[in-house]
This record gives structure tokens, C-alpha cells and sequence, in this order.
């Protein structure tokens, strides 16, 4: 099969791999028909992640239908339409049961690693490489399911493939965001970052009864999308005292809850034994700008949600703000399991319009220069969206 493939620091290529097999009775595979770039993928693009080798296939954003299912495989069919979490998740340890799902204790390829790098295990994902615990990514014309009744959701029939797409990982991240960063009537929400998470967490954060959001960011064009399709406020960041601003439009105090949905960006002040562990190169680091801005911004006893990815070390963080203010800092992966179902009620009751989101949709040939507009965000690019097969 043709599958999207990590050829170096900044290169992809569409190659000839091998076909997914079954390889237990609860795995399935299911024939891709639309799959999302993300900002997680970013960092492999980049090759800031150890162990990742050339030919790995990326993505794990994705919808298709059913092509084949292991013997013990009770809730798909062949020729079913459905959506699969991007987080890999046995559904039946302890986190499994508490609606944990990206803490799993069995769903990572690697759990040796996992441990070493962030002191316990965690959930596997698709599209990264199988030493941090991930399995053959979506960029492909098949995928293999393991868990496959846990982590795969038959997609409504009013729900087109453009929309479910990005009930797999964009939506329950920006759902998860606005949930567990408690969100209530009347709160006043401010968002860093109007890619698909941030303007899924603030269409969430408005669902849950939120007074005012705020969608920070500094590509007019995003900014624009977020507020045609979300109803929310927007600030550019090159042109606004951010802080200064989210103050003003919460009565002095700032918003009650805060997200970061935005990641790392490179810093130079991570020692280098630290930066080689978790980023696999020397000489720098992670260095979480908007979550700094995020801290000193949220009111005081208010919540600050961090859904970005990071991988390892940050530095200059602001610990003394969050203790001295009171604040309560979350942060997870997405447990998707935990709302795909509700997400995809809503999309079918058209409460949740997520399509806008696809700027660009593409055949899985054009995968590299799909990923070269994502990364730079260029005409206008918010998320790409592949093709494999129809």
C-alpha cells in the first residue's frame, strides 16, 4: 500500500509499505478515507524526538471504513463507517476505567521507555515511532486497529467524512481543554492558539455556558475563521498587550480559565544532558511561551489547561505565579474514548461543525507539500486533510 513516510529532518515522501495484518483477535483493519495533519505531528516532522527512523509512516488523525476484523472484535463489521481515537487504549486497566485513557497502562508499544522519559507508562499513538509507544500511523491507504472495540466509533449517517475526521483527536482535545478546565456559566475562557484545537475548545467552552471567549492569535486569517464559525472574541498578539487586554474584558480581574493550545517552541537555556534526553539533540529545548503568558494572565484561585504537546523538559516557567495566585495547572493528551460518542451526536445533530477546519484537502500524493503548508502556515493553512482513497 502507499503510505506517507518520515525520510529525514523536514522531508516526507510517499512510499510503497507493507499491508497491516491482524495481529490478535481484537485488532481490525480499517481502509482510510480521510486523514488530518496536527501540531503533534510536527515535532517528528522535525525530527525533535528520539528513536524515530526513516520510513516511519505518519499521521493519526483519521476516518474510514471497516475492511477486516479479528475473531474477538464484537461492535464493527465489515463496510462500517468509523472514527478511531488517536490514542491507543486497551480499555480495561485501572486509567481505562476512570475515563483516562492516554495514561493506559498496556496501550504503548514501549512501556520501558515511556517510564524512563516521564516516570510511568502511557497510552500509544498512531504515527509515532514504536519506541515512544506508537504503532503505524494514518497517512496511509490502511491502518491497523489494535483495541479496536475500544477505539473505534461507528460515524452517524448525517456525519460526512470531512466533519467526523476530526472527532478522531482535534475535537475530544478541545473538548477535554474546556471540561477539565472546568468551564462554567459565566466564565470568561481565553484561548491561546486558533488552530482546529483551540477553535474546538472554544466552541466547547461556548456549549458549556462560558459568558466570553477569547481566541489569541496572530494569523489574521485564522483570527477571521474563529470568529465566523466559533462566535468568539479575538486578539492578535502582534498588536495587543494580551494580559493587559484579557483584563480589561474581565472586569479587571482576568479570564477564569485559561488554555494553552499552541506547544513548545524551541528555547537555547535547557541543559544539554536534559535536551538530549527528551529531544534528541543538544543544545536546546522546549520553552512554553504561551503557557508563561497563560499563568500570569488567568485570574487568581482560576484554571490554566495546557492540550499542546510537549515532550520533555521546559524551562523559565513560572512556578512561583502558579502557587503564589493559587492557580490550578491541568494537562493531559486526549482521553478520546472518554467523549468521542457525545462529539459525534453533536456533529450529527449539527451542534459541532468541525469541516471549515479542512483548509486544505488533498491526495495522499501531495502529502509533502500538504505538510509544508500546515508547517508554515501558509495560504492560510489550518489543517490539511488526505485523501488516500476516495
Amino acid at each position: 500500500m502507499r503510505a506517507l513516510c518520515w525520510e529525514g529532518v523536514d522531508s516526507l515522501a510517499v512510499r510503497q509499505v507493507p499491508d497491516p495484518e491482524l495481529r490478535n483477535a481484537h485488532d481490525m483493519i480499517v481502509r482510510v478515507r480521510r486523514s488530518a495533519t496536527c501540531g503533534a505531528d510536527l515535532p517528528l516532522l522535525g525530527g525533535r524526538l528520539p528513536f524515530q527512523a526513516t520510513g516511519d509512516v505518519l499521521g493519526h488523525e483519521f476516518v474510514g471504513e471497516v475492511a477486516e476484523v479479528g475473531p474477538a472484535v464484537r461492535r464493527h463489521r465489515v463496510g462500517d463507517r468509523v472514527v478511531v481515537s488517536a490514542t491507543v487504549a486497551c480499555g480495561s486497566c485501572w486509567y481505562c476505567r476512570q475515563g483516562l485513557h492516554s495514561c493506559c497502562d498496556n496501550g504503548g508499544t514501549a512501556p520501558a521507555v515511556a517510564e524512563s522519559a516521564w516516570g510511568q507508562p502511557t497510552a500509544g499513538c498512531y504515527g509515532h515511532p514504536r519506541a515512544l509507544g506508537g504503532f503505524a500511523g494514518s497517512h496511509a491507504e490502511y491502518v491497523r486497529v489494535p483495541y479496536a472495540d475500544v477505539g473505534a466509533f461507528p460515524v452517524p449517517d448525517p456525519v460526512s467524512y470531512d466533519r467526523a475526521v476530526f472527532a478522531s483527536d482535534a475535537a475530544p482535545a478541545g473538548w477535554m481543554g474546556a471540561e477539565l478546565g472546568e468551564v462554567g456559566p459565566g466564565d470568561v475562557v481565553a484561548v491561546w492558539g486558533a488552530g482546529a484545537v483551540g477553535q474546538l475548545t472554544a466552541q466547547a467552552a461556548t456549549l458549556l455556558g462560558a459568558d466570553r471567549v477569547i481566541l489569541i492569535d496572530r494569523h489574521p486569517e485564522r483570527l477571521r475563521m474563529a470568529e465566523r464559525h466559533t462566535g468568539a472574541e479575538t486578539l492578535n498578539y502582534d498588536l495587543t498587550d494580551v494580559p493587559a487586554e484579557l483584563r480589561e474584558r474581565s472586569g479587571g480581574r482576568g479570564p477564569d480559565v485559561c488554555v494553552e493550545a499552541v506547544g513548545a517552541a524551541d528555547g537555547a537555556a535547557v541543559p544539554p544532558t536534559l535536551a538530549e534526553r527528551f529531544t534528541g539533540r543538544r543544545g536546546g529545548g522546549e520553552d512554553p511561551l504561551a503557557v508563561r503568558e497563560a499563568v500570569h494572565a488567568c485570574r487568581k484561585g482560576g484554571t490554566v489547561f495546557v492540550s499542546g504537546t510537549f515532550t520533555g523538559f521546559v524551562d523559565t516557567f513560572p512556578l512561583g505565579a502558579v502557587m503564589n495566585k493559587g492557580l490550578t495547572l491541568r494537562s493531559a493528551r486526549q482521553h478520546g474514548q472518554r467523549w468521542i460518542p457525545m462529539l459525534l451526536d453533536r456533529m450529527a445533530r449539527d451542534e459541532l461543525r468541525t469541516e471549515h477546519l479542512a483548509t486544505h484537502r488533498l491526495p495522499l500524493e501531495q502529502g509533502p507539500a500538504g505538510y509544508a503548508l500546515f508547517r508554515d502556515r501558509a495560504d492560510g493553512c489550518v489543517r490539511a486533510v488526505f485523501t488516500p482513497q476516495g
